[in-house]
């Protein structure tokens, strides 16, 4: 009976864990999202169309421009930024020079607000056109519900954004590799500038090895705010956390949510590459088709229990006509879930696609030369009925004068 009682207890905690884990977890966060980095795929929200302030994580957009706009190894002169006593800086003094790869490493991981300054005025010249540029891509980006007002974060009613606009912005930026690299760091060495800096990672998660990312930030306005990454398995999620009345609750929750966010989810292997989805006839070569394979793999991440499995389908293909070498581009494959398009492959050939036979040629040059024969003749007959019918009409009012 003892033994039966173990085991009954042991079924029960797996079966309550497991609830626990299918549950979204419960939090302090004002707003926040958890969203699939690949797709889009929202897996939990709150509030997360809410327009609030959000600290230096402004800094996410002042770390894009940077990244699209100038050279890791650029020098820029450090800005003449007078900071209040309560902000996070790096001390650049004015005149000194320092890279852009330290001067984003301080900005994403010291939150320095004088490492902002230094490069909205290095790479366009003033903080008001850098702002300008934030608020234009922004706009191409399609955050509808993100502002600007400086490249640092300080409350200001025109700054602002979501939490579904920071995960969408994130996400983008988790795919470039330096970006990606600077906010994994628990720490790093500036060898460039006026003096050697050794500076400490805010994010204090990424020291446990399962968040790999990406910016805090607190003002009195915004509260404590996180935008957090983590990957497992293949599949990236990211989270988004605000307003959370402390740090070590702002941690709590990212944790949970990443987590929460990564057990939802599974990655379907859709499409490998060199994989032959279709075939081609061969123009000229009755009855050959030549096979056409993928020109990459394609996966995509799904909601665990969902039903709608991946669909293929082909874009028709018309026959080629060589010769073609091989892995030409001639088509496409698209992936369907639900009737929603997840993606595209493009097609091409696995093969040389051979040209028309000698013997093939020889009665092509034949025929376009019987074409042209045809269509000249048609030709002159055409004129010379033309003549004719205008010859007879000059020719009528001088018999009805006879």
């Amino acid at each position: 009976m003892a033994t039966l009682a173990v085991a009954t207890t042991m079924l029960l905690v797996a079966a309550s864990s497991a609830g626990a884990r299918d549950r979204p977890p419960s939090i302090d966060a004002a707003a926040a999202i958890v969203v699939d980095a690949d797709s889009g795929a929202v897996l939990y929200e709150r509030e997360a169309d809410d327009r609030r302030a959000i600290a230096s994580t402004t800094k996410l957009m002042t770390a894009l421009l940077t990244l699209e706009q100038a050279e890791p190894d650029e020098l820029i002169e450090a800005a003449d930024y007078a900071a209040l006593p309560v902000e996070s800086t790096l001390g650049l003094e004015p005149g000194e020079q320092m890279s852009v790869e330290d001067l984003l490493a301080a900005l994403l991981l010291e939150s320095a607000n004088d490492a902002a300054v230094t490069l909205a005025e290095g790479i366009s010249g003033s903080r008001e056109e850098f702002v300008e540029q934030m608020n234009a891509r922004a706009r191409e980006l399609r955050l509808a519900d993100t502002s600007y007002a400086n490249p640092i974060g300080l409350d200001d009613a025109r700054n602002y954004s979501t939490a579904r606009d920071l995960a969408s912005l994130a996400a983008r930026l988790m795919e470039n590799e330096q970006f990606a690299e600077i906010v994994g760091w628990q720490s790093a060495e500036l060898e460039t500038g006026a003096r050697r800096r050794v500076i400490e990672n805010r994010n204090r998660l990424v020291a446990d090895g399962f968040v790999d990312g990406v910016k805090t930030g607190f003002t009195r306005e915004a509260g404590n705010v996180l935008v957090g990454s983590a990957e497992e398995k293949g599949i990236r999620v990211i989270s988004v956390v605000m307003g959370e009345p402390t740090e070590a609750g702002r941690d709590a929750d990212t944790v949970a949510l990443l987590r929460y966010g990564l057990s939802r989810f599974r990655k379907v292997e859709v499409i490998e590459r060199g994989e032959t989805l279709a075939s081609a006839p061969i123009r000229f070569h009755e009855g050959d088709r030549v096979d056409l394979i993928a020109a990459r793999s394609f996966s995509l991440t799904a909601p665990r229990g969902a039903q709608g499995e991946p669909e293929v389908l082909v874009d028709p293909i018309q026959p080629l006509e060589g010769p073609l070498p091989t892995d030409v581009r001639v088509g496409a494959a698209r992936v369907f879930v639900d009737g929603d398009r997840r993606g595209n492959v493009a097609l091409q050939t696995a093969e040389p696609v051979p040209g028309p036979t000698l013997s093939t040629r020889a009665g092509l040059y034949l025929q376009r030369r019987i074409v042209l024969i045809v269509v000249a003749i048609t030709v002159v007959v055409g004129i010379l009925v033309l003549v004719r019918s205008r010859t007879r009409r000059s020719r009528r009012p001088e018999d009805r004068r006879k």
